[in-house]
This record gives structure tokens, sequence and C-alpha cells, in this order.
């Protein structure tokens, strides 16, 4: 727990989204593991979710280029005119994984910060570089399965010949940065370099709803529920 300052500059939302968890995981995934040097190119699935869009932006502050997935027209428009990607597709229409990542990533992909998993990992891996890094922060597209039901990654042998460093993470274990990340994610959103979306439901009762929404292309960044006392 913390206490939130309402006098920092900083919209209250902004504490349980650029500020909490989801700017966290964007930001151990960029500035920790990802290991960004300026010009590579970045892939980052579940582009306009609450990690997503975060991790997007910091991958461009660091001078990356960025490619985005996300499942609809308008977030693919979103992520480009709010969020600066470079470009982004939608995984609905650009059915061949493969194909889309060859036409996106002509010369492959230096980093990947996974919110998926499945076949679009697997396509990912088809087009890694030579040491490339893919930070594991979820794989929302197997949650609901069973482990015996979810979907096999064929080619992790690429790992191997391609010398890919693939490591999963959770933010609890990196709580010793937490401050470090609070310094510069504030800094960056009062200087207006860092843009927020928010889904707000209202009432308890809207919790299933909420939650369901995580799981289809409805949500758009963070989703909170407002609890009135």
């Amino acid at each position: 727990m913390r206490k939130v300052d309402p006098s920092s500059g900083v919209p209250l939302p902004d504490f349980l989204s650029s500020l909490g968890v989801p700017g966290f995981a964007a930001w151990v995934g960029i500035e920790v593991l990802g290991d960004l040097k300026p010009g590579s190119n970045v892939f980052i699935s579940a582009a306009a979710g609450a990690v997503g869009m975060y991790a997007g932006q910091l991958a461009k502050l660091k001078g990356c280029r960025v490619i985005g997935s996300t499942g609809t027209d308008e977030k693919v428009k979103l992520i480009k005119e709010e969020f600066g990607y470079d470009d982004a597709f939608n995984y609905n229409k650009e059915t061949d994984l493969d194909a889309a990542l060859s036409k996106y990533f002509p010369d492959g992909i230096d980093v990947y910060l996974d919110n998926v998993g499945g076949k679009m990992l697997e396509a990912v891996l088809n087009h890694v570089n030579v040491c490339a890094r893919i930070p594991l922060c979820g794989m929302i597209s197997q949650y609901k399965k069973i482990w015996t039901e979810r979907e096999g990654v064929r080619n992790l042998l690429n790992i191997v010949g391609k010398e890919v460093r693939m490591e999963g993470f959770m933010v609890g274990s990196y709580l010793d940065r937490f401050g470090d990340f609070t310094k510069q994610m504030q800094s960056l959103i009062i200087e207006g370099k860092i843009s927020s979306k928010f889904k707000i439901y209202h009432g308890i009762e809207s919790f299933l709803e909420s939650l369901g929404s995580l799981f289809t292309s409805s949500n758009v960044g963070k989703v909170i529920i407002e609890v009135n006392p």
C-alpha cells in the first residue's frame, strides 16, 4: 500500500496504471530485461492493453523502431496516433502471423515483449535476430485453458541457434527497483512524454463485465472499477 499525493500533478487513475503494476511491468520488461539499444526493432503484443501501451512508449523514448499487434483496427489507429508506435497490425486480419512479421520486420526482431504467448510467440521465434531478448510478461491467449490444451511452441530450437535470451518475470521480484521506476515514470508523465488510456467501470456490480473485457478485444488501456464510498 502507498499513500497517493493528489498534488503531485499526476491524474489519480495513473497511480493504478502508468505508476502502478501495468507501468511497472512495462518498465521492467523494457528498461531492465529488454536491454534496448537505439535503433533496435521492438515488437509488443497486446499493444493497446494496460502494459503494452506503456511498453511501446518507453521503447520509443529509447530511440527504437516499435511495432505492435492488437485486435481491432481502432486500436491499431490508437497506438499509432496516441502512443507513438511506428506501425501496428490487427492480428484478427493478419491471420498469417509469419507473413505479417516478415512484412513489418524485414530486418528481424531484436526485442519482443510477450503478453500473448501461443501462436504469436511461435511466429516471433521465426523472426528473431541473433541475441534477441524476449521478456515474457504474460500469455493471455493461454490463461483460460488447462495446461494439456494449451498451444505448444514448436520452434524453441531457434532460441539455441540464435542465442536468444527468453525470460519470464513477475514484478514482485523487482520491488527493489520500484523507487527508480516511480521517479523516472512520474517525470515522464509530468513532462507529457507518457500518455494513458483508461476504461472505467462504475460500481462493484460491474466486476464480471470488466474482467470479461480483458479476454476480448473490447478493452482499451487499463481497466479500472470506480467504487463510491
